[in-house]
């Protein structure tokens, strides 16, 4: 049983820096509404998000490539995507919208991994999920999503409202 909560160095380093990007992630929205590499939360979000999918492609506890290398490579799609988008719409036309909510899908992508390897592995001698097709795992990340898809909405709604303030003017 202990070797199912046992990880290797690498790991662990893997674990740490997708850790330290999940708390960067949320300041940036609970800071400024956004995940953006405009503040310095937002950009270690990204730069450490990076260094998780890029380390995730070489831990294969699962046998070979499979499921979490998928979706590795897809945050690193949607991570590029993203910054494009925001560099090169920074006024909120389609450009901001695909970079704001491509950084939070990120976010919700961090959730998978981490509801599934912690809730396999703990509790010890009796994991919350029998296996990552376990059907409460898939409710909970159903709801993960959900959670996403509101706030999605709600970062929708606060940029249609900050692009209707004229330049100049403060928000009341």
């Amino acid at each position: 049983m202990l070797d199912t909560l046992t990880l290797s160095t690498f790991g662990a380093f893997h674990t740490l820096i997708a850790l330290v990007a999940v708390a960067c992630g949320i300041a940036a929205l609970v800071r400024h509404g956004e995940i953006a590499t405009a503040s310095r939360s937002g950009l270690a979000y990204v730069v450490l998000t990076v260094a998780t999918s890029v380390t995730g492609l070489f831990i294969f506890r699962h046998g070979g490539f499979g499921a979490p290398h998928a979706l590795a490579i897809l945050t690193l799609v949607v991570l590029a995507v993203a910054y494009v988008a925001e560099k090169r719409g920074r006024t909120g036309g389609l450009a901001r919208y695909v970079a704001v909510l491509g950084y939070s899908l990120t976010l919700f992508f961090h959730l998978i991994p981490g509801l599934t390897e912690t809730g396999t592995r703990l509790p010890l001698g009796s994991p919350a999920f029998s296996s990552p097709e376990d059907p409460l795992l898939k409710a909970l990340v159903g709801v993960g999503f959900v959670v996403y898809l509101a706030g999605a909405a709600w970062q929708v709604l606060r940029i249609r409202r900050s692009s209707r303030i004229p330049v100049g003017v403060a928000a009341r």
